[in-house]
């Protein structure tokens, strides 16, 4: 029987009730709603028994909806929603308001990519935002895309030990170029060394930069390394829906990840990366016998 999976990476927006600056003149198939609800055949098709739903816009509305989605499907078990980071007192009081009284609530994230400023994760008032969510015991998703990103995500980790962090689709590795490892396998090596950092396999069939062609060996020495650099106890898988479409079908990505970690990882240690991590990470409340039955239904 295959290892039970959470998808600690899906995404859903609507365009009518929050605005997604990064899909505003983009021509892609990207370009339009996304429910949760389009998800249901593939992901039990694709063996997923939980998920996390990820921010997607620098806004409350997208929080709202992945809080009111997750109320509504019973296999979602978590939300990364955003928080006003360079207000600490607008992020306390979100908080306490709004976000210490809802379950799904487990973490935050903002698209720091889309940033002019790659240190912006630096600035005082963020980082004091950052202490806050850490005080409250939730994580951090660090979306970054470059070196800069990585080493501003690294002084975060030195300077709040205590806020777990997590690199969403492992911080680009170069598996277009080809290269092993570079800057990349240098800065992830630092970035290990922060017992609060942890590495999400994720996003990686788009990272190829081959379309739907992509195959294991495209991203196996990537995944490798982070799994000999991080440990097994510290690594967790996302789909990254809809996303992944432009890579091809949500049930090959994650037939792609299974071959891969299952060619790397005896069974026990399978089950920390398809599940164990990512409920301990994100405290979700749940067991995989549970959702199984779920999700066969």
């Amino acid at each position: 029987m295959p290892v039970p999976v959470i998808d600690t990476h899906i995404h859903i927006w609507n365009l009518e009730k929050a605005r997604y600056a990064w899909l505003e003149g983009d021509n892609s198939l990207l370009n339009r709603s996304y429910e949760i609800e389009e998800l249901a055949t593939a992901r039990q098709r694709a063996g997923i028994a939980g998920g996390v739903l990820v921010q997607a816009a620098n806004n409350r509305d997208d929080t709202v909806l992945m809080l009111e989605a997750a109320a509504h499907a019973d296999w979602i078990k978590g939300v990364v929603g955003w928080l006003p980071l360079t207000d600490p007192a607008a992020t306390e009081k979100t908080l306490t308001e709004s976000y210490l009284k809802n379950t799904y609530f487990k973490g935050c994230r903002h698209l720091i990519h889309n940033e002019a400023d790659p240190d912006w994760l630096l600035q005082e008032p963020v980082l004091e935002s950052l202490e806050i969510l850490a005080g409250y015991k939730y994580s951090y998703d660090v979306v970054g895309i470059n070196d800069r990103h990585l080493l501003a995500a690294i002084r975060v980790a030195e300077k709040i030990p205590g806020l777990k962090i997590v690199l969403d689709h492992l911080n680009q590795p170069p598996v277009s170029s080809r290269q092993r490892f570079g800057n990349w396998g240098t800065l992830m090596k630092e970035a290990a060394s922060h017992a609060n950092v942890f590495a999400k396999i994720s996003g990686l069939g788009t990272t190829t930069g081959r379309g739907e062609s992509w195959t294991p060996a495209d991203i196996q020495p990537y995944v490798t390394y982070t799994l000999e650099t991080f440990g097994t106890d510290r690594c967790f898988c996302g789909g990254d829906w809809p996303v992944s479409l432009l890579a091809g079908a949500y049930e090959r990505t994650w037939s792609i990840y299974r071959e891969v970690l299952e060619a790397a990882l005896p069974e026990a240690e399978q089950h920390k990366v398809f599940w164990q991590n990512a409920q301990a990470f994100y405290q979700l409340e749940t067991e995989p016998q549970v959702i199984i039955k779920q999700a066969q239904q």
